[in-house]
């Protein structure tokens, strides 16, 4: 006996009424089942690269906000290297003028040493006629201001 699917034993795994459809109805089973397990895999797919977005917006405004802070600092660095700056120039000018004060007092006293050795008779008064107590000869003012010119300047 031949049966119609093919088969020459009348044994099949499915059997003959309804076979078809019994297949078809596994496949369909299988075909949904790995659909839902596709779109499963794609949502899941989907979340990790949104946490992996989230994850590098949060870096990036981490990193803004350390870069803001880095540059308020620069900037106050920046402004207190000017004003050291501004300071050291105020120093160096005063530096220079005190400089070429202390050079004038010096030169006063070594004049005035130099005077007194010609003292003669013993009256205090030095070669030019000069009295030894500088404050009666005008020879320098108390208060004579310092100028400063662009030339001291130069470093």
């Amino acid at each position: 006996m031949a049966s119609s699917s093919g088969t020459s034993s009348g044994l099949s795994p499915f059997p003959n009424s309804g076979s078809e459809e019994d297949l078809q109805a596994a496949m369909n089973r299988r075909k949904q089942k790995r659909m839902l397990s596709n779109r499963e895999s794609a949502r899941r797919s989907r979340m990790r690269k949104q946490k992996h977005l989230d994850d590098l917006m949060a870096q990036v405004n981490q990193l803004r906000r350390e870069n803001n802070q880095i540059i308020t600092s620069l900037n106050i660095t920046t402004q207190h290297y000017a004003r050291v700056e501004s300071d050291n120039s105020v120093l160096r000018t005063q530096m220079v003028e005190l400089s070429t004060r202390l050079q004038s007092l010096n030169e006063i006293l070594h004049y005035m040493n130099s005077s007194n050795r010609v003292v003669c008779d013993g009256s205090q008064t030095g070669i030019d006629g000069f009295s030894m107590n500088p404050w009666n000869n005008n020879l320098f003012y108390v208060n004579q201001p310092i100028t400063a010119s662009a030339d001291m300047f130069q470093y």
